[in-house]
């Protein structure tokens, strides 16, 4: 509950930068066209997310944050910003570009690096193929992707620079999901932010309209801007859950059919489209940022490519990862750890109207699809129960925010889960985030490990 309370808190320190300054400068359009004429841009939303209406909005306290980009660590605090911009460039996602554009210059940074990956250091530059792989697929990872990083001679990275670079690239990878599946709406002096005149279909993009700047436009053209209300959602979920819970205690499933019902569930995963269609373009200013703009998520099985199973068993955060993260990189391991639990055991107990409920098998399928998803497998676990909980038009957001997030739309947003609170759908893409990050992590730790053995 503390953690909720701080993030609140966070919320409502920085309310004038959402608030307060729309407010100013409402008072400022008035009077610049009443007085001298002057056109003031005005911004495109009216709270910090387009999706969540202002008043109910609840935005996650990332505990971990400022420990990555300001205390003591093995780099360099111009490199951990320019890390951040390239990992959340690699998801086009704009608004954390420019909060590290702007924290890459205030610590120092070369303004020089910015005009594109290019100007950069080798040693930063050599990176991109780490980037690349672990934001859409880290299951490709090896160590001979470590190696090439840790013997490279004059550019060469130490192990605790690797392990410092690899979290902040899953942090922010991860983070650019959160961002899209909320709707976070740019800062009012960033790009996107504010307008002179109401957003047409023709002043955007594809991209943009994807993520939402097109207010409905897109959705309207569809036909698809009035989503029915599905009378009973919450009722048949709860009854599902109760029932396997029933079917769990009366018999237990062997290994065989438990791996069966994995690789189906992997199969059927693959099979889910993310939304959209349309290739989103980046722009300039997020695109010069990261190489290779054409290579993006593809299901791990396609085209008669095998990748094996990567058993939770055999290499697991618990009892691999975290201690690696805290040898190399002290008091991190613990900080990660701490967040992925809370994210994972965060409940109010409640369903939408029903309280007094226990979510607990509800948050295990959706953080388990969201491995699957990547291959990963725990053995435990019965992934017959994903099909019975977890919808098609939630599995379709799920798969759209953890590996094309910059799809993401208010539509998608709109159409799963439609009778729950939007503090709920907050809380899965925390859910989404902390799995993700957790999925990179484990790929990346354990091709570091196979490389020091």
């Amino acid at each position: 509950m503390k953690h909720a309370t701080a993030a609140t808190e966070t919320i409502e320190s920085n309310s004038f930068k959402v608030t307060d300054v729309f407010k100013i400068c409402t008072q400022c359009e008035r009077l610049s066209k009443k007085d001298f004429g002057v056109r003031i841009p005005r911004p495109l939303g009216n709270g910090p997310s387009r999706f969540i209406p202002e008043k109910e909005y609840l935005e996650s306290f990332l505990r971990t944050q400022h420990y990555l980009l300001q205390m003591d660590g093995p780099l360099s605090l111009h490199y951990r910003h320019y890390i951040g911009i390239m990992a959340a460039a690699r998801h086009q996602c704009s608004y954390l570009v420019n909060l590290h554009v702007n924290d890459f210059l205030q610590v120092g940074g070369d303004s020089k690096w910015l005009n594109g990956l290019d100007g950069a250091p080798q040693k930063l530059q050599a990176l991109g193929e780490l980037n690349k792989i672990l934001a859409h697929r880290p299951w490709l990872l090896t160590k001979a992707h470590i190696e090439h990083l840790l013997k490279a001679e004059e550019h060469s990275w130490s192990l605790a620079e690797l392990i410092h670079a690899v979290v902040l690239l899953t942090h922010y990878h991860s983070l650019a999901s959160f961002t899209f599946g909320c709707g976070i709406t740019p800062e009012i002096h960033s790009d996107g932010g504010h307008t002179f005149r109401p957003p047409s279909l023709s002043q955007y993009c594809v991209c943009d309209i994807a993520n939402g700047n097109g207010h409905g436009h897109l959705e309207e053209r569809r036909g698809n801007h009035q989503v029915s209300e599905v009378s009973g959602e919450v009722e048949v979920l709860m009854e599902r859950m109760k029932q396997l819970q029933e079917c769990r205690d009366e018999e237990e499933a062997s290994q065989e059919e438990m791996a069966t019902r994995f690789e189906r569930e992997k199969t059927e995963s693959m099979l889910v489209a993310t939304a959209e269609d349309e290739e989103c373009v980046p722009s300039r200013d997020v695109s010069r940022h990261f190489e290779d703009p054409s290579y993006g998520y593809k299901d791990f099985s396609r085209r008669g490519e095998h990748v094996p199973t990567f058993r939770v068993q055999d290499y697991s955060w618990e009892d691999h990862g975290y201690s690696l993260v805290n040898r190399l990189y002290p008091d991190v391991g613990q900080l990660l750890d701490e967040k992925f639990q809370m994210a994972y055991n965060l409940t109010y107990n409640t369903m939408a109207m029903h309280k007094d409920v226990d979510t607990t098998m509800l948050r295990r399928a959706i953080w388990n699809y969201i491995h699957c998803m990547f291959g990963i497998r725990y053995d435990d676990y019965d992934y017959g129960e994903i099909n019975q909980l977890l919808d098609r038009s939630f599995k379709v957001y799920i798969k759209t925010m953890v590996c094309s997030p910059e799809k993401t739309t208010k539509r998608m947003y709109e159409s799963f889960w439609r009778q729950f609170q939007h503090s709920e759908k907050v809380h899965v893409n925390l859910l989404l985030m902390e799995a993700r990050m957790q999925a990179e992590l484990l790929y990346a730790l354990r091709a570091i490990t196979r490389y020091m053995t």
